[in-house]
């Protein structure tokens, strides 16, 4: 009996935004971030050797950051292996929110912190909402209204009134590496303008992911 395989997420294009110059990027290679246990690590060691594709996040109370790392987590990690590129995420907010925000998405590969938002700015990395912009995140499930009122609560019921980073800082995507070569990149214009998973992923050579979820249908 046979069927037809279950076709992943669709892969739309997408549009790059001008890649930076090659001394910004030197220059934000030696920029430190931070794991989640304090270490610093120049960021430029994350991708000396190996391509990379580097996801930064707006903060770490943003819904929208937490529903598209959710996706994220789903990449196996085999099919980064077998591609050999690593996948990362990097904040702007205290290293001390890295482990709980892993815990929350149930995000198994590396993470980062930026705290004084240094590598954002360098590789010009965008502040405030371009309300303009009409997008959709294939990635983010909640509306604004229960997403924001998801994101209070949290940052009212954790240790201390905390945004996790600043609220008005957007994210964006690269894939860095070897070296300082910049293969691909896209700035957030709003919270909701996310490159989508898998066409990062092919940009990346790394396998599509299913992120519906409806069984595979296998040929027997």
């Amino acid at each position: 009996m046979s069927g037809a395989p279950a076709v992943p997420q669709p892969v739309r294009p997408v549009s790059a935004a001008p890649r930076p110059e090659p001394a910004e990027v030197r220059e934000a290679a030696r920029c430190l971030v931070v794991d989640a246990d304090g270490r610093t690590i120049r960021f430029g060691a994350l991708y000396r050797r190996q391509k990379a594709v580097v996801v930064f996040v707006r903060n770490f109370l943003c819904y929208t950051c937490k529903e598209y790392v959710e996706d994220l987590a789903k990449v196996p990690r085999s099919y980064l292996q077998e591609a050999n590129v690593r996948l990362i995420v990097i904040g702007q907010s205290s290293y001390h929110h890295i482990k709980p925000f892993c815990s929350l998405t149930g995000y198994t590969h590396e993470m980062y912190v930026d705290p004084q938002r240094e590598i954002y700015k360098m590789l010009g990395m965008k502040r405030g909402e371009g309300n303009d912009v009409s997008v959709q995140s294939p990635h983010v499930k909640s509306s604004m209204l229960l997403g924001s009122i998801k994101s209070m609560w949290r940052a009212m019921t954790g240790p201390a009134f905390d945004f996790q980073g600043d609220p008005a800082q957007q994210g964006g995507t690269l894939i860095l590496g070897p070296g300082n070569e910049v293969h691909f990149l896209h700035h957030d214009r709003n919270r909701l303008d996310h490159v989508p998973i898998n066409s990062v992923l092919q940009l990346a050579g790394v396998k599509t992911v299913n992120f519906t979820n409806k069984p595979q249908i296998i040929d027997i």
